[in-house]
């Protein structure tokens, strides 16, 4: 994993190539103050509200741009309803400009998807600070800790070889030869670096300090129950909200953990046939592909490395569910999230020579996918300082899809638009299954009356 990390880096020159995608003179306002948010919104909660209302009291920011995951998301699962959906959501809670991450970058490990994500955001010209929730809270100390993984000194890189050759997987990997240079330093580090929302400040952090990226750091500490906590609070993680919701008990309340105009709109989703979207739908379609595919093609797969191919057809072959081709997967070396994103690639089948192709270039369009009034400024501002594609209708995006001038962008973009053609079919009502949504939706426009401004007690 570390070599193929720095072979991308050292294989283009990031500095260079961000000069080329951010105009160097202006075309018209800069705002000075804008603030970036990295998400997925799985369902959009008090957590998240949390977050973007105690961001905003840090400084008087011009607005908000959220950077979120398209339909699937990074841990290889399905989103629990649909991207314009979960964009509402966050306009409606205080959100002005929310953007999708494409998904060769959403649905990766948490460095891609910190990088593809913050990339993103350098890349509008217009996000001047990157606020991420933790549980730690403590930026100096997760700087300190993210300084360490971002240079790969000697020290570092021969206790990561020892410890992966031990057949262990790389996030534990890391977390042991972390605790080997500084642990002493740090109470608890063990704890701190495989905390869920930790892993992810620190790769943000980690891409920062190794690009020069100028986005100005601040983390709020999250609040309420952990992300694996299925306790249902207040502050229940979106974990706990989507068990609850796909248990069907009917003395499991969620109402008091997601905004209400978030809860209307998933309400109204589900009544309108369009969700709860369960990954596991696609359980024969998968199986069918991993058994019928040849060996040749599921070779190059990305993620598929060390003859794994053989492991999966097998697997494949005497598996009758998804949690069962999961499991004889797994090993050390595989954890479960890793299998589930490998699934994903083999259906869309992604292959590594181009994912690292995407990797070099970094995105190379904005799909918005809403704004609100404030969010429109931003977007002009957008359209003038950024040098990047801006799609914001459906027939731009048909149209980029369709341009051969540019074989990367049409390659990233179109996998965008295979994932939903994928996904709606997961809907839970087959009449709302039609595909080509991203060429026919527009983005959600949401007006300033609509936007809730109260605070969470």
């Amino acid at each position: 994993m570390i070599h193929q990390l720095n072979s991308i880096t050292n294989k283009c020159n990031r500095g260079k190539y961000y000069d080329i995608m951010v105009n160097t003179k202006s075309k018209g306002e800069i705002l000075t103050s804008v603030l970036g948010i990295i998400a997925e919104f799985n369902p959009f909660h008090n957590g998240h509200l949390h977050l973007i209302q105690t961001s905003r009291q840090c400084q008087d920011f011009s607005g908000i741009v959220c950077v979120m995951s398209g339909n699937f998301l990074q841990r290889g699962d399905a989103a629990l309803c649909n991207k314009w959906v979960r964009a509402r959501m966050a306009l409606q809670a205080g959100a002005d400009l929310v953007i999708e991450l494409p998904f060769c970058f959403a649905v990766r490990s948490a460095y891609f998807f910190a990088r593809g994500s913050i990339e993103l955001l350098f890349r509008t010209a217009a996000v001047s600070h990157l606020a991420f929730g933790s549980e730690s809270g403590q930026l100096e100390e997760l700087q300190s800790i993210a300084t360490i993984i971002a240079h790969e000194n000697q020290e570092y890189k021969n206790h990561l070889k020892y410890h992966l050759a031990q057949g262990l997987n790389f996030p534990t990997a890391r977390s042991l030869t972390i605790r080997a240079i500084i642990g002493k330093n740090i109470p608890d580090l063990e704890h701190i670096i495989m905390q869920p929302n930790n892993i992810l400040a620190l790769e943000y952090l980690r891409v920062l300090e190794q690009e020069s990226i100028p986005l100005k750091p601040l983390t709020i500490a999250r609040k309420g129950s952990g992300y694996n906590s299925m306790k249902i609070s207040p502050y229940a993680s979106a974990s706990a909200i989507r068990r609850s919701l796909l248990s069907h008990h009917e003395d499991i309340r969620i109402e008091g953990s997601m905004p209400p105009g978030s809860l209307a709109l998933l309400q109204q989703e589900i009544c309108a046939g369009r969700a709860p979207v369960i990954l596991d739908a696609l359980e024969q379609s998968i199986l069918a592909k991993l058994r019928t595919i040849p060996l040749e093609k599921l070779r190059p797969i990305y993620e598929v490395t060390e003859g794994l191919e053989n492991r999966i057809q097998e697997a494949a072959i005497s598996s009758g569910t998804l949690e069962e081709l999961r499991q004889s997967i797994k090993s050390k070396r595989y954890s479960l999230t890793r299998i589930s994103r490998l699934l994903l690639y083999s259906l869309l089948d992604v292959e590594r020579e181009q994912m690292l192709s995407f990797d070099q270039h970094g995105p190379l369009y904005m799909h918005i996918l809403g704004f609100s009034t404030k969010g429109q400024k931003i977007l002009q501002t957008i359209k003038n300082n950024s040098k990047l594609l801006v799609l914001n209708r459906g027939s731009e995006v048909k149209k980029a899809c369709h341009d051969k001038s540019n074989p990367t962008l049409q390659a990233m973009l179109g996998l965008d638009v295979r994932a939903t053609d994928i996904y709606t079919l997961l809907y839970p009502d087959s009449s709302t299954r039609h595909g080509s949504q991203d060429f026919t939706t527009s983005p959600v426009i949401v007006g300033d009356e609509a936007i809730s401004r109260t605070p969470l007690s």
